[in-house]
């Protein structure tokens, strides 16, 4: 029985690393809370004090942690499919979900580890997840190396973090945070104009008989996705510049009508396809948001920043995830109520992270604990009605 859970739960990637995503969306959100709740009561939180700050760690578990195991799950998922290699699975798997398990446990413990440590097990993780993609696209189509570019940036943006920790750099953790940001942004500006117009094409194809419904337009997509590529290089040069808003400002405007063009309003019912326009259009705001900021605008880059990652990241990672959770165990891809409910509310929790402290700057902590409550909910909703569908074996066999 044991070996049978372990070859069911370790048969591809999405199982173990979205279940874990899930998990560590609550369980790092209450931990950032408590932080907060402890800091207005005037206390401490003990093991914050080992070298990361609480607001960079809570940065850091977000982006490394809960998007980590987010984009590992659809990387090990969606790469076999693209050049026709056999899935990782079983103890290979299962070491590359102990390495990231290892990481996290490494970073909370951190105040009392030796920070070479903490480096070499954190790092260790993403090293081996490069190694193992690079070997599942090796001799593929050239356009796919986009990915492993994205995955040796975060390699890059968490060795920044962690050379500040040991001293042997200054000032680089919160450029190493920006650049993962500004990566996994870009990944999200490729995959989202891959998957959004391609899972809305089929549904138009089969609701109005169009044989092409949304034709592609090459051009859009370059400079899409080459602006969002160069606000990172400008988020690394030139920091907080005006020349990093207008770069941001063409990001938005071309990632805007390249969602116009996928015709999102004609999908409404469907809330497995609706969430990932969402979620596009959110990276759209917060490109949008951190032009504002950088231009001269009365709003901060924190409130880009937020869009981005709540918005954006939360919305598009939780749309691809309850999407393939259903699809690659066989089952129909139309979600449960609870989770059409989850992503609204996820959508919503960013509102209240964006505008809260615009709104009502004398409740700062109240907005951050409000927010903060959204996110957990969304994610223990996601974790309770998958958890089944990515623990047990697919429906009719098979992984």
């Amino acid at each position: 029985m044991m070996r049978q859970r372990f070859d069911a739960f370790f048969s591809y990637g999405f199982r173990p690393f979205f279940l874990g995503a899930g998990l560590y969306a609550v369980f790092g959100m209450a931990a950032w809370m408590a932080w907060i709740g402890l800091h207005v009561a005037g206390g401490e939180m003990k093991g914050f004090d080992g070298g990361f700050a609480p607001y960079l760690w809570h940065a850091h578990e977000m982006l490394f942690g809960y998007a980590g195991a987010a984009v590992a799950g659809f990387l090990l998922t969606a790469t076999p499919g693209w050049t026709g290699r056999k899935p990782v699975s079983g103890t290979l798997l299962a070491a590359l979900f102990a390495a990231w398990l290892a990481g996290r446990a490494a970073v909370w413990l951190a105040a009392f580890l030796p920070p070479w440590l903490v480096t070499v097990i954190d790092l260790g993780f993403w090293v081996f997840l490069l190694i193992v993609v690079s070997r599942t696209l090796a001799g593929g189509k050239a356009r796919n190396i986009v990915f492993l570019a994205v995955l040796g940036l975060v390699v890059a943006a968490n060795a920044m973090v962690h050379l500040e920790r040991l001293e042997l750099t200054a000032d680089t953790a919160a450029a190493g945070h920006r650049l993962a940001l500004d990566a996994v942004v870009l990944l999200i500006a490729v995959v989202g104009g891959r998957v959004v117009p391609a899972f809305t094409r089929n549904a138009l194809r089969a609701d109005t008989g169009e044989a092409d419904p949304i034709p592609a337009l090459p051009w859009l997509d370059a400079v899409g996705i080459g602006a969002v590529a160069a606000v990172l290089v400008a988020d690394q040069a030139l920091p907080g510049s005006g020349s990093g808003g207008w770069l941001a400002l063409v990001a938005a405007v071309a990632n805007l009508g390249r969602l116009a063009r996928w015709r999102g309003w004609q999908i409404l019912d469907q809330p497995i396809l609706w969430i990932v326009h969402l979620g596009f259009a959110w990276m759209v705001v917060g490109l949008g948001l951190k032009a504002w900021a950088l231009l001269g605008g009365d709003v901060i880059e924190a409130t880009a920043l937020h869009a981005l990652t709540v918005g954006a990241i939360g919305s598009m990672t939780l749309g691809i995830m309850t999407r393939a959770g259903l699809g690659h165990t066989g089952r129909p891809l139309t979600v449960a109520p609870a989770i059409a409910a989850a992503y609204l509310l996820l959508s919503l929790t960013a509102a209240v992270r964006i505008l809260g402290p615009l709104a009502m700057p004398q409740h700062y902590d109240a907005v951050l604990l409000a927010a903060g409550i959204g996110w957990c909910a969304v994610f223990s909703i996601f974790t309770w009605a998958y958890w089944p569908i990515l623990t047990r074996p697919r429906l009719g066999g098979g992984n």
